[in-house]
């Protein structure tokens, strides 16, 4: 890690005891419902208060925020919903699909901004992406649509590969079968032979990995899904252990020590829901803020990985690489 931003993320979370106090004075009070953990999740946390900075909300000063994380087990999502919606907050932020879909489901009166990977009009959670109506808008990560993406960045490292697996969570079908659906789709188009593997629990992982290592596969795509993201670290070190190169979504796996990540700028995305947390707060409605589509995309490769599984990283990646951890 950085040290630039060790010192933004140790800020962020230096301001989360001062919530307590915060709400003893009458300030606006904002939720945030995290599908993951307050350790794992620090940086999206301190992107978003980033940008609710800039719309001139400051944690503690003029707003008070109740995080509350459901570390991975999504099905405490829903009672977490309901009870911000009890505490009567002024706000809500989703950082996830499932979260969204929580928050959805326990108010429709409460303004609702999201930060998710699927389509909020197929989800019905949006009228359009313009003109979303209701109270909920937000952010769209794109995962469908950098899938294929990441299916090619693994062909242009491995070029001989024939047979790869993609890892995807069945605990939360909205996302994993599209993204099992498109990856298949373009797999076919590259001759790759694609076995989609599930895992929602640690044991699953593990399931997952000898599968690979009986069907000779020689690369993994790991779906976005906030579990795999709370298991970066674990997910890099099987991958390494089994001697398979693996690419994910976010930066988090490669720094945990995984090969290479292609995706939306995660911190960029949460700046973006901290802005429109800031002018909901000041009277714009969430009908009127139209969703936005992330438009930053990032590559990161860990060569130190690459040396340990015996690849060598072509210069075409390297040098369209955001970042390169060595």
């Amino acid at each position: 890690m950085r040290r630039r931003e060790f010192i933004a993320i140790a800020t962020g979370a230096a301001c989360w005891p001062l919530v307590a106090g915060a709400q003893q004075s009458g300030m606006l009070r904002i939720g945030f419902l995290g599908p993951g953990s307050a350790q794992l999740d620090a940086y999206r946390v301190t992107a978003f208060l980033r940008g609710l900075g800039e719309a001139g909300y400051i944690e503690g000063q003029n707003v008070a925020i109740e995080y509350v994380w459901a570390d991975g087990r999504y099905d405490r999502l829903p009672a977490l919903a309901a009870d911000l919606v009890r505490k009567n907050v002024s706000l809500i932020v989703a950082t996830s699909t499932p979260s969204v879909l929580a928050a959805k489901s326990a108010t429709a009166t409460i303004p609702i901004v999201f930060e998710a990977a699927s389509d909020p009009v197929k989800l019905g959670l949006v009228a359009s992406l313009a003109r979303p109506g209701g109270n909920v808008t937000g952010v769209t990560q794109a995962t469908e649509e950098v899938m294929p993406k990441r299916l090619q960045l693994m062909r242009e490292l491995i070029p001989e590969a024939r047979v790869m697996g993609l890892l995807v969570n069945p605990a939360d079908p909205i996302l994993a079968e599209p993204q099992a659906r498109e990856a298949l789709s373009v797999s076919r188009d590259l001759g790759i032979e694609l076995h989609v593997l599930n895992a929602s629990t640690g044991r699953d992982l593990d399931t997952a990995f000898a599968k690979l290592t009986e069907i000779s596969a020689r690369g993994l795509i790991i779906g976005g899904d906030a579990f795999f993201t709370s298991r970066s670290r674990e997910l890099a070190a099987l991958a390494v252990e089994h001697a398979m190169p693996a690419t994910y979504q976010w930066r988090e796996f490669v720094a945990a020590g995984g090969l290479m990540s292609y995706g939306s700028s995660i911190t960029e995305t949460h700046r973006i829901v901290g802005i429109y947390a800031g002018r909901i707060l000041k009277g714009d409605k969430p009908a009127d803020l139209p969703v936005q589509q992330a438009t930053k995309f990032e590559l990161y490769i860990n060569l130190k990985t690459a040396k340990a599984l015996g690849l060598t990283i072509p210069l075409s990646l390297l040098g369209r690489a955001d970042e390169v951890i060595e």
